[in-house]
């Protein structure tokens, strides 16, 4: 025989499309990412240290390679640091 269980009712779950993050550099107008600019550049770099990826940063392709070539030449330049402490 079959138990007779209550049933759930069933809830309609909307998923919100997140809306795409415009280009801060392409908002500006940005030329060329400076290495020096340490204080835009950390704004891209996660607590870890880690590079920001584009989805989290909302960056163009262009500019994420641009960013974290700038980045990478900041550290060696030890104007930021490779890992947090």
């Amino acid at each position: 025989m079959e138990e007779n269980k209550p049933v759930a009712p069933v809830k309609k779950s909307f998923k919100r499309v997140p809306r795409r993050k415009v280009c801060v550099f392409c908002q500006e107008k940005v030329t060329e990412i400076d290495y020096k600019d340490v204080n835009r550049l950390k704004k891209f770099v996660a607590e870890s240290g880690k590079i920001l990826p584009r989805r989290m940063s909302g960056t163009c392709a262009k500019h994420q390679r641009e960013l974290s070539t700038a980045i990478k030449r900041a550290r060696v330049a030890a104007l930021l640091p490779f890992k947090a402490e």
